[in-house]
């Protein structure tokens, strides 16, 4: 062994020292310098990404459930400014009560009494609540909407849902998902009155939503998988004996 070789080993060769490549205090300065642009440019873009407003021709709104008094007044207003002929809310048992105990202990019911209080004709409203809570309950809101429209065999080409700012996003997301491809997903997003969204970083209602809605999206998006409904493998099951 050369004399080089046993300095730059120890430990019988167990580890052995090599030249490697660093930044120095110019690549530092660059990567941060990057790094404070990037973010920057994230602030200023990540609510208008996820506070996502995208209209689709349809005569169904679906107001989600479990939104604040100020969502239920926009989805008053997108209502009665739109061409819709039926107006649904969504939503499953409140957090905390345990589960399901019956369907006029949802959000999708209390959304439905206030959208009543506000105007909305009761012959062109329909709850349609969920009974299960899951680790993503607005898909699973989605998939009793799509049951619904199943069982009552009425057939849905598109739909637009209104929902909390930074929520809609994933909202759509969810939606599609248990829609379908053949169905086109619409969402709108009212925003939170309390703070400018514009500069959402100020307030902590604006730092609480964005950066829950961001995880949540994240996760929505790369690790959700949603398993497949009875109804799903119904239809599965059907589909060959009906060619």
């Amino acid at each position: 062994m050369r004399s080089g070789d046993h300095l730059s080993q120890k430990f019988w060769g167990i580890l052995k020292r090599k030249e490697r490549w660093g930044f120095s205090w110019r690549g530092w300065l660059l990567l941060t310098s990057a790094g404070l642009v990037a973010a920057y440019f994230a602030l200023l873009n990540i609510y208008p990404f996820l506070a996502v407003t995208h209209r689709v021709n349809t005569n169904v709104l679906v107001v989600e459930g479990a939104i604040q008094r100020y969502a239920i007044r926009g989805g008053v207003e997108e209502f009665k400014n739109g061409s819709y002929e039926l107006i649904f809310t969504t939503g499953g048992p409140w957090v905390g009560e345990g589960g399901y105990t019956n369907d006029y202990n949802t959000s999708a019911s209390v959304s439905a009494e206030m959208l009543k209080k506000f105007g909305v004709p009761d012959d062109l409203l329909q709850m349609v609540p969920s009974r299960v809570i899951s680790r993503e309950r607005t898909y699973s809101s989605a998939v009793a909407l799509r049951d619904w429209f199943r069982e009552h065999n009425t057939p849905v080409h598109s739909i637009n849902v209104l929902t909390e700012g930074p929520h809609a996003r994933r909202t759509r997301l969810l939606y599609q998902k248990a829609f379908g491809k053949n169905v086109a997903v619409g969402v709108i997003a009212v925003s939170n009155p309390d703070y400018n969204p514009k500069d959402w970083w100020r307030y902590s209602d604006g730092v609480r939503e964005v950066i829950g809605e961001s995880i949540a999206y994240i996760y929505a998006r790369f690790f959700f998988y949603p398993s497949v409904s009875s109804s799903d493998k119904e239809m599965a099951q059907a589909a060959p004996a009906s060619r």
